[in-house]
């Protein structure tokens, strides 16, 4: 089925300083150039304020409370999503297989980090593989083929032992495990809550870092001279209280610290930013929180001190450079969000998209 000719047209942000004032859309291709004559009766007409799909750069599609979900209860999380705009995603971590969703044209496109690597009993069950630090290295290379140029690793989690949030693998293991994934040729992100694992990953050279609520200024400056990048999943951290509610009189210094965390997550993210750490949008949706929270995770990253125009390229342009897919560019596949306003002057208009297009088709 050949996709219809698209006329798109009023502002179209393709960059941080370039706004068209049009494009068009045929064969399922961005193009700046007016087609030919012979489409003049089959063009639809969009207008409005136009991004690039956005990025949902930590969202885990086909993954529920309990593990893997049936593939009927993924498509519902992959339409949601889609309908909220995203239509580029980084699964961070999935234990089933999502490969079908590749085939489906109305689907988002999804780049995966293989499973969750984890210490044994230090991360929810069903997610991930749980090892020991002896097998690190060995599933890092065995998920770099799994995935489409990503690793994932719990970098820490409760230990209930100390009582408290700790580093999972000591630091010469996971520079082995780094040093690993970067000889098969894919990048390594974590999730990190505390404050040590971030020092023992950023030491081991890794590329990326979710969560990131333990980022002090010793280690945002590292974070900010190596280049590493974070997803803060704010949407995310806002549950911290509730997670921490349960452990409040078994393990008190895992409930403060997790607490402690939270009140100081937007001064956290605000620091990196201006130290130049580059930040990505994500939700970490999947699990215990619903899709299609893409445009809520952008507002919440503006209170953090960020402007609109970076939030954007955090969900757009900057988000898709970073992970090596076009954006609205000429002859890629037209991936994009009708707005009803300006989001430049108010972010939170991405929350409620007035028109969606993926591969060229009108989804919404």
């Amino acid at each position: 089925m050949t996709a219809p000719v698209l006329h798109v047209r009023g502002q179209v942000l393709v960059g941080p300083d370039e706004t068209v004032d049009e494009l068009w859309v045929v064969d399922g291709r961005v193009t700046f150039t007016r087609p030919t004559s012979r489409y003049a009766a089959d063009v639809l007409t969009l207008e409005g304020w136009v991004l690039p799909g956005l990025v949902d750069a930590h969202c885990h599609v086909g993954l529920g409370p309990d593990g893997e979900v049936p593939r009927e209860e993924a498509e519902r999380q992959a339409l949601t999503d889609r309908d909220a705009g995203t239509l580029l995603i980084r699964d961070a971590g999935q234990p089933g297989d999502t490969r079908w969703v590749d085939e489906r044209e109305d689907l988002p496109k999804i780049i995966r980090a293989g499973r969750h690597i984890a210490r044994t009993r230090r991360y929810m069950r069903n997610y991930a593989h749980e090892v020991e630090e002896a097998e690190l290295a060995q599933h890092v290379r065995l998920e770099a083929h799994r995935g489409d140029g990503w690793v994932k690793l719990v970098g820490d989690w409760i230990d209930r032992d100390v009582g408290d949030l700790a580093p999972s693998w000591s630091r010469e293991a996971v520079a082995d495990a780094v040093a690993a994934a970067h000889e098969e040729g894919v990048r390594v992100t974590a999730h990190c809550f505390g404050e040590q694992s971030l020092r023992d990953l950023a030491a081991a050279g890794i590329d990326c870092i979710e969560h990131a609520t333990g980022l002090q200024e010793d280690s945002i400056d590292t974070f900010a001279a190596q280049g590493i990048a974070i997803v803060p999943t704010l949407v995310n951290i806002a549950q911290f209280p509730d997670l921490a509610a349960p452990a409040k009189e078994k393990f008190p210094d895992y409930h403060r610290h997790m607490l402690d965390l939270h009140e100081r997550r937007y001064a956290t993210v605000g620091a990196a930013h201006e130290a130049g750490v580059p930040i990505y949008v994500g939700t970490d949706a999947g699990g215990s929180l619903p899709h299609g929270l893409v445009g809520a995770e952008m507002v919440e990253l503006t209170k953090a001190g960020l402007s609109n125009l970076e939030v954007i390229s955090a969900a757009t342009w900057g988000a898709r450079e970073w992970l090596g897919r076009p954006g609205l560019v000429e002859g890629a596949d037209a991936d994009l969000v009708v707005l009803k306003a300006d989001p430049r002057d108010d972010v939170g208009v991405v929350t409620d998209p007035s028109g969606v297009v993926l591969r060229g088709r009108v989804v919404l």
